[in-house]
C-alpha cells in the first residue's frame, strides 16, 4: 500500500490553498458574466448603474451632468456600449466595465441612439435618423463602416441580434402599426414576426434562439410577451395593468429582466422565462429601466471566465499532487 509523507501531505494542501487565494481577488475583480446594467437618474439625470443579478452591489458607472442611456454589453463581458448626449445630441460611445476608458464611437450631427452588440463582438447594430427617418445601421466596433440595412421610407428601431448573428429582430412601422420584424444581418430577407392588435415594441432574442420577447401595447400599458421565431405559441408572462416593458433575456434563458411601473415608478423587475416569480430588483423612488444582462457567452476579462479559470487551477493542482506522490513512491 502506497504511503504518503504527512510533510509531502501538508505541503501539497498548502500548495492548493495558496493558488486559490491568489486567483480569487482576479476571479471577484473581472468576473461580470449575470450583472445587469440599468439607466437611472436617482442622481437627478441619467446615468448608467450596474448591479448583481439579484439588486445588490449596485453602484454607478457614468458620473456626468449629461445624459446616458441603452445600455448593451460586449458579449466577453469587458465594456459597454451606450447612447449620450454629452456631445449635444445623442450619440454611441463605449467604456470599460468600471465605467472608465470611455470612446466616441459615431460623429455624426443627427441622433445615434440604441446600440446593441453582436454575438461576436465584431459589430455594433444601432438607430440613426440621419437620412430623415429611424433606420437600422450597423458599424464595426470600432466605430468603422457604418451601414444602413434597412432603407426603409418607415421608421426602423429597437434592434436584437439572433444568437448566431446572422439575423437581427426589430422595431418597423413600415405596415402602419408598429410590429416586430426579423431580417438577415445584411438587410436582405425582412419577414414581418407580430401581427397583433395594438404596438409591439423592443424584441429581445432568446439566447437558445427559439423565442423572441417583446412588449405589446394592446391597451394603453405595455405587456412583456414572448413568440416563437416562426411567429407560433404567443404567451402573455406579465398581464399586469400596469405598464411593463424592456425585456432582455439573462445568458442561461431562466429568467427575462424588464421595467415595470406597477409600484408608481419605474424599477428594474426579473421574472421566470414563463411569466412566474416577478421580483423588484431595484426598489427605488427614481426612474429605473433599460436593463442588459450580461452576458451572452460566461465570459471575464475577455479570456477565460471564472469557472473555467477555477477549473484549470484545480487541474494544475491535481498534477502537483500526482507528481509528488509518484516521487515518494521512489
Amino acid at each position: 500500500m502506497l504511503k504518503i509523507n504527512p510533510r509531502s501531505h501538508k505541503l501539497s494542501l498548502m500548495a492548493i490553498f495558496l493558488i486559490l487565494v491568489s486567483f480569487n481577488p482576479i476571479l471577484e475583480e473581472v468576473n461580470t458574466y449575470g450583472k445587469i446594467t440599468f439607466i437611472s437618474d436617482r442622481d437627478t439625470n441619467r446615468e448608467i448603474y450596474i448591479m448583481d443579478a439579484d439588486g445588490k452591489n449596485m453602484m454607478s458607472l457614468t458620473r456626468n451632468s449629461f445624459n446616458d442611456g441603452n445600455p448593451s454589453w460586449a458579449p466577453d463581458g469587458t465594456r459597454i456600449v451606450f447612447e449620450s448626449d454629452r456631445a449635444g445630441n445623442w450619440e454611441i460611445y463605449v467604456m470599460d466595465v468600471h465605467g472608465n476608458g470611455i470612446e466616441r464611437l459615431t460623429n455624426n450631427p443627427a441622433e445615434d441612439r440604441s446600440p446593441v452588440w453582436s454575438p461576436d463582438g465584431k459589430k455594433i447594430v444601432f438607430t440613426s435618423d440621419r437620412d430623415g427617418n429611424d433606420e437600422i445601421y450597423i458599424m464595426n466596433a470600432d466605430g468603422g463602416n457604418q451601414v444602413n440595412v434597412t432603407n426603409n421610407a418607415a421608421d426602423d428601431w429597437d434592434s436584437s441580434w439572433s444568437p448566431d448573428g446572422k439575423k437581427i429582430a426589430f422595431t418597423s412601422n413600415r405596415d402602419g402599426a408598429d410590429e416586430i420584424y426579423i431580417m438577415d444581418a445584411d438587410g436582405n430577407n425582412v419577414r414581418r414576426l407580430t401581427r397583433k392588435r395594438g404596438n409591439d415594441r423592443e424584441p429581445s432574442w432568446s439566447p437558445d434562439g427559439k423565442r423572441i420577447a417583446f412588449t405589446s401595447y394592446e391597451s394603453e400599458n405595455g405587456d412583456i410577451y414572448v413568440i416563437n421565431t416562426d411567429g407560433s405559441d404567443l404567451i402573455n408572462l406579465t398581464n399586469n395593468p400596469a405598464h411593463d416593458s424592456d425585456p432582455q433575456w439573462s445568458p442561461d434563458g431562466k429568467k427575462i429582466a424588464f421595467t415595470s411601473y406597477r409600484d408608481g415608478n419605474g424599477e428594474i423587475y426579473v421574472m421566470n422565462a414563463d411569466g412566474s416569480s416577478q421580483v423588484n430588483l431595484t426598489n427605488n423612488p427614481a426612474e429605473d429601466r433599460s436593463p442588459s444582462w450580461c452576458c451572452q457567452f460566461p465570459m471575464t476579462g475577455g479570456t477565460l471566465s471564472a469557472e473555467h479559470l477555477l477549473i484549470s487551477v484545480l487541474i494544475i493542482v491535481a498534477v502537483f499532487i500526482i507528481i509528488v506522490l509518484k516521487s515518494r513512491r521512489k
